[in-house]
């Protein structure tokens, strides 16, 4: 797997580095030519995490950057750089422990990501800063974590338009042919016969009909290990409406779902000794004449029998 922000190609012509926290600064800066020193203070830099600083070099040209981290250094205290660095080619001045090396390999990388479905035009500016792998990194973790991320921010992101409970399932029986893994779907009516009422009730009232996504992978002998995740691809409130407002952001009510598949992505890269089973029940909330309603009673798959306070209330619901 390739990360596009992160390089393994070492160039003597990179551009520094130095990850400094506040506590560290003024020792950090006395080793520092004295330029350095000057120019820190004249931009008022006080290694605040996720702050940086340019350093010039004789040309005029970033000879070094200075960014401020935690103690220690953190995940998010260089994600940052990749957006706002010129672009070019960069590498850490110093060796870090391993598992702080990784953090700040996976923040670079998640911030690199961006969600281009929909732009449109030839946006050449925008290509990302490249570091260097850290020395002393596991590359393999890094990519794993970074790519389930961005299965669960590519997912979580898309319009329910363009992500409702069809395309959820797609994505589920992408990931599922990647890994050799399986993948059913059970899907609208057949959801009753396999004994499923709830994610029925909630789903009914929606033109693209409810499912429960069903995907497995692993020896069957293995230590089972299920993920369950909520996939509300998109929630009206049903027939008791949310207001507006509270509508803008429900294309993220299927994030569970999404969390899931990325776990299930993580796992299954990494080659875990497990069975591994994820299930979504993947529907949207709607209003239509045959929508579930307040105070109805529904029966369960256990056979207990629910009341219905209000509708927006679904996620309970189907991940019963």
């Amino acid at each position: 797997m390739v990360l596009e922000a992160l390089s393994a190609r070492r160039s003597a012509s990179a551009v520094p580095i130095s990850p400094v926290s506040a506590q560290e600064l003024d020792a950090w800066t006395k080793k520092q030519p004295s330029q350095t020193g000057q120019w820190l203070r004249a931009s008022g830099f006080q290694a605040a995490p996720g702050t940086f600083c340019l350093i010039p070099d004789a040309t005029n040209t970033v000879g070094r950057v200075v960014v401020g981290t935690g103690e220690p250094v953190g995940l998010w205290d260089l994600a940052g750089l990749p957006e706002n660095l010129p672009s070019g080619h960069y590498s850490l001045d110093r060796r870090l422990p391993a598992d702080r090396a990784e953090l700040v390999a996976l923040g670079w990388a998640l911030g690199s990501y961006r969600f281009a479905r929909y732009k449109t035009g030839n946006d050449k500016k925008n290509l990302p800063a490249i570091l260097e792998w850290p020395k002393n990194c596991d590359r393999p973790a890094v990519e794993r974590a970074a790519l389930a991320t961005f299965l669960v921010r590519d997912l979580a992101t898309t319009p329910a338009a363009d992500m409702g409970p069809v395309e959820l399932a797609s994505a589920a029986r992408k990931l599922a042919r990647e890994h050799k893994a399986t993948c059913t779907v059970t899907v609208g009516d057949n959801l009753l016969k396999k004994n499923y009422p709830l994610i029925h009730a909630v789903g009914r009232a929606s033109d693209r009909a409810p499912r429960l996504i069903d995907l497995r992978w692993g020896p069957a002998r293995a230590p089972k290990l299920s993920i369950v995740g909520k996939g509300v691809c998109f929630d009206s409130g049903g027939l008791d409406l949310k207001p507006s407002s509270n509508m803008l952001l429900m294309k993220k009510d299927m994030s569970g779902g999404a969390h899931a598949l990325g776990l299930a992505r993580m796992i299954m890269m990494a080659g875990l000794k497990v069975r591994l089973r994820v299930l979504i029940p993947a529907v949207e909330n709607s209003v239509s004449g045959n929508a579930f309603r307040p105070s109805d009673v529904l029966s369960s798959r256990s056979g207990l029998t629910i009341e219905v306070g209000n509708t927006d209330a679904e996620g309970r619901l189907v991940m019963a």
